[in-house]
């Protein structure tokens, strides 16, 4: 079954442009990822929150992120540069549109 996640990074704003940094440097890395099919990343209307959204094939591919070295290396890297904890929702998919083997929507 499909997996989707959506969450929310909340930087203090003087580690903002950094965790920017770091996100997008996960994002390329982790849509290269075997069993991922979108990784996409929001900045708020505040322009200081910023929000992801991943879908994966199955728990396997979500496993296989979590553990991943660019993964392991975000964490460690904004681990001080947070103000919240990262919100993060887990959602099962009922019906999405088609996407192509590229990831992007046909």
């Amino acid at each position: 079954m499909t997996i989707g996640i959506f969450a929310t990074i909340t930087p203090q704003p003087q580690h903002r442009e950094a965790v920017e940094q770091e996100l997008r440097l996960m994002v390329q890395h982790s849509r290269a990822e075997a069993g991922n099919l979108r990784y996409d990343l929001f900045l708020r209307d505040d322009g200081q929150a910023f929000d992801l959204f991943e879908l994966y094939v199955d728990q396997a591919a979500v496993d296989a992120h979590r553990q991943s070295a660019h993964y392991q290396h975000y964490r460690a890297a904004t681990a001080d540069w947070l103000s919240a904890a990262t919100q993060v929702r887990v959602v099962h998919a009922l019906d999405l549109a088609p996407f192509s083997q590229s990831g992007e929507r046909s």
